[in-house]
């Protein structure tokens, strides 16, 4: 059989790009304002944890009162994901395995940062009786 002749590849041209020159820019226009930005020397970090939403967030206004009462900047209360655990039971025993009970814990979170605390922000913060059920971490970043 005779051969086909041969296809050619179509050339591409290649553009040269020509570069763009900016322009100086003056100060002062089309710039964003920057707020003024505190230092933050020290930060209490505070997560809250509990079971149930409406106590957690009681003893979370309660933290915030005594912070706010003497004079602490505060981030929050930020809610954290909830955490939840799921637990598949058999409701009987051997060959009734399609009976089942499903139970669940909620485990809600909250997160509160004070920034620069002193030290009477922090002895008043030990000294505060939450109702029981709610759990607090306090690190000091």
């Amino acid at each position: 059989m005779p051969k086909a002749p041969a296809k050619k590849k179509p050339t591409v041209k290649k553009s040269v790009k020509k570069e763009r020159v900016s322009k100086p820019k003056t100060p002062g226009l089309n710039e964003p304002k920057r707020a003024k930005v505190e230092e933050v020397t020290s930060r209490l970090r505070i997560r809250v944890r509990a079971y149930e939403s409406k106590i957690l967030d009681m003893s979370v206004k309660q933290i915030i009162d005594t912070a706010l009462r003497y004079d602490a900047k505060i981030q929050g209360p930020i809610p954290l994901p909830t955490e939840i655990k799921k637990y598949t039971v058999n409701r009987a025993a051997f060959i009734y395995k399609n009976a089942r009970e499903q139970f669940e814990m909620r485990v809600h979170k909250r997160l509160i940062d004070i920034l620069n605390p002193t030290p009477k922000i922090i002895e008043s913060l030990t000294n505060l009786s939450l109702p029981s059920g709610v759990n607090i971490d306090v690190k000091l970043i």
